[in-house]
């Protein structure tokens, strides 16, 4: 399409928009965001104003498909952008990120982005990616879950923007939904969707052949995202639909029904890479489960170290996809990597440094140095009772009673409480100088608790090496 056009269709999208009935009043989860934070800095600022949107989400590895190249044109007019965002549990995680990413990167290009949580569609799941059908929530779990999805969202996207409050929304696409009723949605939707069309997209096709099949519960869910984006076409001017790559039979149905429906054109997606390792397997899950982006379920200092133990064959893709530091300097830091010199993980460091700054703050990322400062074998900062608290719940723990550690040697109490399995190999790792007292390293086999030891009276930090520690609790 010439840009003529798409500026003429983005006009009437507008239009349509402002000549709709204004709400009385918001919904709980509609409403704008209260942008603070730092500034942008004048390299992110002028690196965005010069290139245009698809052009940086390209060259940095977030850009899978797009419907139309006219997105790409230097003088697009503004635009309105959403991401869907499924309620399925009560956090996001690491595979969410990329979407608020993505709608940051148009926020900071300078064009509008709406985050649309699915108190609807939750109801009935995505199937796209999936072998089996979700479960079903019940409505209260579904409620709050879209109440703390939408606290996350709102929190990241209005930190570290300049932009003003009005360039953000939330919605929840229960508000339009409730009303709905299924003969008129037959009616006025689903005459206009062809089946063949439905039964083509990837994510039904897979199922369809899969022994478990696909129930007529998920078939419909691509029409319902189909409708939300006509909805909010239609009625909050929104033109642009982002979600990752799985999600482009969707997204496309969408477009589909806009262009059947309201007979017009200007309605556009955009997909991203899903998150994957080098070796082709998902991100956002370890062997604990998720990595969560609410710091409720996962602590600013686990968030943190989970990218700073990322391997060095991501670790630039990383530094590309989820954080906004410049191409440049991220150029700089791959050299660095391959130069004499280099200290191990300095990349990881920044990249840890700069997403936990981007989910959880300047607190947040303060917290998590603090804390791998404090269990950091060997630092110098000097453990308080105060500091150990914040991070108990972090790594694992042990208590005894101070008749019951007083005088025990460090090797015995190391094997009880579970930090090494055996006194040998408490031995031969007190030999290698691996064994640490309160990040004291402890080279004699003598060494036994005395009250000095247990910080502010109430407990001991073991450890083993760098990354296996214990907290020993007094009781």
């Amino acid at each position: 399409m010439a840009f003529a056009a798409l500026a003429a269709n983005l006009s009437r999208t507008l239009l349509i928009a402002t000549s709709q009935r204004q709400r009385a009043a918001f919904s709980l989860y509609h409403f704008p965001l209260l942008l603070h934070g730092r500034p942008l800095n004048c390299q992110t600022c002028l690196y965005s104003s010069r290139r245009n949107v698809v052009e940086i989400l390209e060259e940095r590895g977030l850009l899978d498909s797009i419907t139309s190249d006219a997105l790409r044109h230097p003088d697009v007019p503004p635009l309105r952008v959403y991401c869907g965002f499924d309620p399925t549990a009560e956090s996001l995680h690491l595979g969410n990120l990329l979407g608020i990413i993505v709608l940051s990167w148009f926020l900071r290009c300078g064009h509008k982005v709406v985050a649309l949580v699915g108190g609807a569609t939750g109801r009935v799941g995505d199937p796209s990616g999936k072998s089996v059908e979700r479960p079903e929530l019940d409505p209260l779990s579904l409620d709050r879950n879209v109440a703390a999805i939408s606290a996350t969202i709102q929190s990241i996207l209005g930190r570290g923007s300049s932009t003003s409050s009005s360039s953000v929304t939330i919605l929840n696409n229960y508000d339009w939904w409730k009303d709905v009723k299924l003969l008129d949605f037959l009616r006025d939707v689903g005459r206009f969707a062809r089946v063949g069309a439905m039964m083509s997209k990837e994510s039904v096709r897979k199922r369809l052949e899969s022994e478990q099949g696909m129930s007529y519960t998920e078939f419909t869910y691509q029409l319902l995202q189909g409708y939300d984006f006509l909805h909010l076409f239609r009625d909050e001017g929104v033109n642009v639909q982002i979600g990752g790559s799985d999600q482009w039979g969707n997204i496309t149905a969408g477009t589909d029904l806009i262009r059947r429906i309201l007979q017009t054109e200007g309605a556009y997606g955009v997909t991203f890479p899903l998150l994957l390792k080098s070796d082709g397997t998902k991100f956002g899950k370890s062997e604990d489960g998720a990595i969560w982006l609410s710091p409720s379920l996962l602590s600013p200092y686990q968030f943190y170290q989970y990218f700073f133990s990322i391997a060095d064959a991501d670790v630039v893709r990383f530094l590309k996809t989820l954080t906004f530091l410049s191409i440049e300097e991220i150029s700089q830091i791959e050299s660095e990597m391959k130069g004499p010199g280099y200290v191990p993980n300095s990349a990881q460091r920044r990249l840890a440094e700069e997403v936990t700054r981007f989910v959880h703050g300047e607190e947040g990322l303060n917290e998590a140095l603090k804390a791998t400062e404090a269990l950091r074998p060997g630092a110098e900062t000097k453990l308080d009772w105060k500091t150990m608290e914040t991070i108990a719940e972090d790594i694992p723990s042990f208590s005894l009673q101070l008749d019951q550690i007083l005088n025990l040697s460090l090797l015995d109490l190391s094997v009880r409480s579970g930090l090494l399995e055996s006194k040998s190999a408490a031995r031969r790792l007190l030999k290698q100088g691996g064994l640490y007292l309160n990040n004291i390293r402890v080279d004699s086999e003598a060494k036994k608790i005395e009250p000095d030891d247990i910080v502010d009276g109430k407990l001991i930090l073991l450890s083993a090496g760098k990354k296996n520690k214990m907290i020993v609790r007094i009781s």
